[in-house]
């Protein structure tokens, strides 16, 4: 029988990718709204009536708003527990019928009946399922993507988080010129578009094939294979991939084991396990402590404040002409992600954003209606940078430098860290700002400032590299004693077959992968041919061997 390519819903190779890419984008879609469709609801008198706690009460309404994150938090370290038994698929399905379930709670809060308890629940179950999704989606797009476009993919879901809060800002705005109680029950009630769209969609969509890998589920991950890259079933290129993934699962030492245990983060030697999640944790944790939610907590405070002063239409207005900023220069990376490299791009950042919080700072410390408009370039300028580089950085660095076997739950404990550093802030910053004023933005310059030698010292470019070629970078350093940035500047780009003989070279694994034909034999069973195969592999050969 001809050999055929596979297909999910009915698509196969670019379109399929593009599909997959569309549905996770969705999934980053739903977590942008999501984060912003609060900010225009909270305040709002119509709100107040139905939850009389939050009223003209700044510490509640900031407790309602943050317990959204200790939900995520839950979520995320839901996967670290469970997500590598669970898979990728099942995952952001799960994910995204939790985020519905926590929304219908949400909206049907009545006067009368408790409406602030029940609220509260809802939205902390909606965080639960955003923390799951927020830990997988990047795995999951990370190790369907090709080498050459992985950078563009994961960055077009961070940034479309700029995307959707937008929407949800505009939304907020327009609902507000209507019925009391569709000034807040739509735009919360919107979001279950976006939920609907993700679960049905990966309903049909495949399985991670390097989960599938790590599972032994052989002839699944060739299909998908074949049908991601648009390959005939059991043409060799299907064949070299499956058998470059099999070589990355051996080098990671946990061959055999569906769930890698949590002491295997904490390893160091060739694969650097340890190093590379901290790597990826520190990205988020920056992202955080680097003042994003300070820029857009403040925003609309210091136009009512010094600004437009007693123009409250012209204050929400220009919060929204902000998040138009934000979400077009959230789309600048998607252009020179693989071009100009992660490193560069998170120095930039980095600089960019100290400098605006120097100027704010500075422009606050007058305290005239002038002197602040010097201060609202600085957001201006801050978001700008924040948008094209420290948005979607840390959520593609994760999914990237990590190995395979471990990449599930380092890139759940990455969002674990964005979670709870993400609230830390959200309830410091009101404070800090109260208490100490532009002096907040004082301390932020100085904590970006403190992240260039970090980035510099510390972050290898991981840029055009598949993620197998990543493992040689690690191993390369360690063997040879060296710097793991000098060594991802020294490593040339790699091919397939060179990626297995490197992987050779520097000790990753002790013979080439043959592929999922020995791994399915059953063990214990000896014949002439399974010693003949045995003696060619112990040889080196890159012959292939018939089953």
């Amino acid at each position: 029988m001809a050999a055929t390519i596979p297909t999910y819903m009915g698509l196969s190779g670019r379109s399929l990718s593009l599909m997959v890419s569309t549905v996770a984008t969705t999934g980053f879609l739903l977590f942008g709204y999501d984060q912003g469709v609060m900010s225009g609801i909270i305040g709002s008198k119509h709100f107040a009536n139905v939850f009389e706690e939050v009223r003209d009460n700044s510490t509640m309404q900031g407790f309602v708003t943050a317990i959204y994150e200790i939900g995520c938090l839950a979520g995320a370290m839901f996967i670290l527990a469970v997500g590598d038994l669970l898979g990728r698929r099942k995952a952001m399905i799960l994910g995204g019928i939790i985020m519905i379930l926590g929304t219908i709670i949400q909206v049907t809060s009545m006067p009368g009946h408790v409406p602030l308890a029940q609220f509260i629940v809802g939205r902390t179950i909606t965080g639960v399922g955003n923390g799951i999704n927020t830990s997988t989606i990047p795995t999951y797009q990370a190790e369907c993507s090709r080498t050459s476009n992985r950078g563009l993919l994961i960055c077009i879901e961070g940034g479309i988080i700029a995307f959707g809060t937008v929407i949800a800002y505009w939304i907020d705005y327009g609902a507000s010129y209507g019925p009391e109680d569709l000034t807040w029950r739509f735009p919360i009630a919107f979001q279950i578009v976006f939920g609907l769209v993700l679960c049905i969609s990966m309903i049909f969509l495949p399985e991670s094939p390097r989960w599938l890998l790590t599972h032994e589920r052989y002839e699944d991950a060739e299909q998908v294979i074949s049908a991601l890259r648009g390959f005939e079933t059991g043409s060799a290129e299907t064949q070299m991939e499956r058998d470059i993934i099999l070589d990355s699962i051996r080098a990671s030492g946990f061959t055999g084991q569906k769930s890698t245990p949590v002491k295997a983060l904490f390893t160091g030697g060739k694969t650097q396990h340890l190093r590379r999640m901290l790597l990826g944790s520190s990205s988020q944790l920056m992202q955080q402590v680097g003042g994003c939610n300070a820029v857009i907590y403040y925003f609309p405070i210091l136009f009512l404040q010094s600004i437009t002063p007693g123009q409250d239409n012209l204050a929400l207005l220009m919060g929204g002409v902000n998040m138009i900023v934000y979400a077009i220069f959230a789309t600048t990376s998607w252009f020179i992600i693989e071009r100009v490299g992660r490193r560069k791009l998170f120095l930039y950042g980095t600089i960019g954003q100290c400098l605006s919080m120097v100027l704010t700072f500075a422009c606050l410390i007058p305290g005239t209606q002038s002197a602040a408009k010097g201060a609202a370039v600085g957001l201006f300028t801050y978001i700008a940078s924040f948008g094209a580089t420290w948005l979607p950085l840390p959520w593609l660095y994760p999914a990237e430098i990590n190995p395979i076997k471990t990449r599930a739950k380092a890139n759940a404990v990455s969002t674990c860290t964005n979670w709870l550093f993400n609230f830390l802030i959200v309830m410091v910053t009101p404070i800090m700002i109260t208490n100490i004023g532009w002096g907040t933005y004082l301390f932020f310059a100085i904590v970006n400032a403190c992240f260039l030698p970090i980035i510099w010292f510390f972050y290898p470019e991981t840029a055009r590299r598949s993620l197998e070629e990543i493992d040689i970078i690690f191993a390369k350093g360690f063997v040879e004693g060296k710097s793991y940035v000098r060594a991802a500047e020294e490593l040339p780009l790699l091919t397939p077959e060179q990626v297995e003989q490197e992987a050779l070279k520097y000790g990753l694994i002790d013979t080439a992968a043959r592929g999922a034909a020995h791994a399915q034999r059953p063990i214990g069973i000896v014949d002439e041919k399974a010693l003949s195969e045995k003696s060619e592999i112990e040889a080196g050969s890159h012959e292939e061997i018939e089953n």
